[in-house]
């Protein structure tokens, strides 16, 4: 009975070590991934044919969270958009924001469109160039993850790596330790269930 109770208790232990070890590695490589996508990519990483970009203001809260990442569908069509969509245009030099367009004004050739955040009270106060578009938001979003991404593509941000790393070194050791703490308990183990075993039988 003893040793059927052991033997599920180790099964048990052996599953929760193979669950937090693929965890750990799935961290670990989903950490590397995105830190060299980004660096390779020049700090704009893709997926799947989007590229993801990383929110840092709430003018499109609730809907979009500050510290999220959208994925956005680069523009093609630049004139195409209409009301309602929701688009990344750039404003500035190394500025883009993510706005929904409100308003579509055609002039001959040339389009602009009127933006406002949805959560904001008021339209942006300039229009925006159609040439000036960036991309179209894909309706994707992960909340707080933009936090992460963003210090990923800073100079420190292969720092991240070590993280998972760490862990699943400090873990593995702890697997070991206990292993060899378990390999010196069975002979004693043997020993009391003979001696229990032994016991029973003499009387």
């Amino acid at each position: 009975m003893r040793e059927k109770k052991l033997m599920k208790k180790k099964k048990i232990m052996k599953w929760i070590n193979n669950l937090i070890s693929g965890i750990l590695m799935v961290l670990l490589i989903s950490v590397a991934s995105i830190v060299v996508i980004t660096k390779v990519s020049g700090g704009e990483p893709q997926l799947f044919g989007y590229q993801l970009k990383t929110v840092l203001s709430g003018s499109m809260e609730p809907g979009i969270l500050t510290g999220s990442i959208i994925a956005v569908k680069l523009a093609e069509d630049k004139t195409n958009f209409k009301k309602g969509d929701v688009i990344t245009f750039q404003e500035e030099e190394n500025i883009l924001i993510t706005h929904r367009v409100t308003e579509v004004v055609k002039s001959g050739d040339s389009v602009l469109y009127r933006t406002k955040g949805d959560n904001n009270n008021a339209e942006d106060m300039n229009p925006v160039l159609s040439n000036n578009v960036v991309a179209s938001y894909a309706g994707y979003t992960v909340p707080y993850v933009g936090y992460f991404l963003n210090f990923s593509q800073s100079k420190n941000g292969a720092f991240l790596l070590l993280i998972p790393g760490l862990l699943l070194l400090i873990y593995s050791g702890f697997t070991i330790w206990r292993a060899l703490g378990e390999i010196e308990l069975a002979p004693k183990k043997q020993a009391s269930i003979v001696g229990e075993d032994g016991g029973e039988s003499s009387s």
